[in-house]
């Protein structure tokens, strides 16, 4: 067999990573269960894993750089072993290849619960000024008559008789060795052959608690609330999990949030759009009196600071913009008819003896 940096293919100056690069590639390439029935490519994943073993362990290297295969054997290293050492000696890189893990034997003891999440869905102005909510959640708690392991009060699981408890099963197939959850624990590596009545050997009932949440002022949609101890209840004693809140916000009518600061669409008629006004228009946080100008246009945007959305770290609150819509008249009365019929007449006036928008555009095409 050649060195074990030829069969990898890297310089013996290569790095650690740069070495489990090449092996990940000899392996996925030479891999029996991609080569059914080739002794040769058999072969030579042999030969790769045992120079990653080597080479991939710092001690062994060290030792294989200065006194080559005679000093590992001297060291008492004996080689690869069985095809099963070789798997189990690489179970991360197997893992990562092929999505399997190497049929350890799994721990026994408390389990911690798995998180929960809960969709809160509020309002527009509950989002901007806060607010605080009690909600009432479903989930699985631990069960206290048993306290979790599934098993009456005075009995124990037993060790699984298919799997030896690891919790997995492993089949050859051929050099190739696949683990798959054990059938018959389900993958826990026990069998409880006296349930608890209360859970039915589950370990968790399933139970419901109120939950006050505290939503800050300046909250957006997709923010997310963390509740420590909340989640699934833990089995055989383990720690409860978590608890995620996601929030949701209703749009609101005629606000409009663009991070902390508010739009808002204000109609006015075109009468007060020429004279200017100062209406009271509606903000997030009440009413306030806003300075329209004579002559203003559609479109024109004002700035109203301080009258935005909270921020959530601090630093004040946005802005609020309104932007003016000029409202054009409709369903006219006589009167207004004949207002409107003389104010065109003096418009028309004040354009006497000069060209007029329409003739320069006529001129302009022309």
């Amino acid at each position: 067999m050649s060195g074990y940096y030829e069969i990898l293919g890297v310089s013996s100056s290569a790095s650690a990573d740069e070495i489990k690069k090449a092996y990940r590639k000899l392996a996925m390439k030479y891999h029996p269960d991609r080569n059914r029935d080739d002794a040769a490519a058999e072969e030579k994943f042999k030969e790769a894993s045992e120079a990653y073993e080597i080479l991939g362990d710092l001690e062994k290297r060290k030792i294989y750089d200065r006194y080559g295969k005679e000093g590992l054997r001297s060291s008492g290293y004996s080689g690869p072993g069985s095809p099963e050492d070789i798997f189990s000696s690489f179970g991360d890189i197997f893992g990562d290849l092929f999505g399997f893990g190497g049929g350890q034997r799994k721990p026994q003891g408390p389990a911690k619960g798995a998180d929960l999440r809960y969709d809160l869905t509020i309002t527009f102005m509950e989002a901007v000024h806060g607010i605080e909510k009690e909600v009432e959640i479903s989930r699985p708690d631990t069960c206290w008559t048993c306290e979790g392991s599934g098993s009456r009060p005075g009995h124990k699981p037993e060790i699984c008789s298919t799997c030896q408890g690891r919790g997995q099963v492993i089949r050859s197939q051929g050099f190739f060795q696949v683990s798959t959850t054990c059938p018959q624990c389900k993958g826990s590596g026990e069998i409880i052959k006296d349930p608890c009545n209360d859970c039915n050997g589950n370990g968790l009932i399933e139970s419901k608690k109120k939950i006050s949440l505290k939503i800050p002022a300046g909250v957006d949609s997709g923010a997310r609330m963390r509740l420590s101890g909340e989640g699934e209840g833990g089995r055989k004693n383990g720690p409860p999990g978590d608890l995620y809140i996601f929030i949701y916000v209703e749009a609101h009518e005629y606000f409009e949030r663009d991070g902390n600061n508010i739009y808002l669409q204000l109609p006015i008629s075109m009468t007060q759009a020429a004279l200017g006004c100062k209406p009271e228009i509606p903000t997030i946080h009440g009413e306030k009196s806003l300075k329209i100008p004579a002559a203003t246009q559609t479109g024109e945007k004002f700035v109203l600071k301080n009258e935005g959305v909270p921020s959530l770290r601090g630093g004040g609150r946005g802005e609020m913009i309104v932007i003016v819509k000029v409202m054009t008249p409709s369903n006219l009365t006589h009167k207004q008819k004949e207002l409107l019929t003389e104010f065109q007449k003096l418009e028309n006036e004040k354009v006497d003896n000069k060209e007029g928008f329409f003739q320069k555009i006529f001129n302009i095409a022309s």
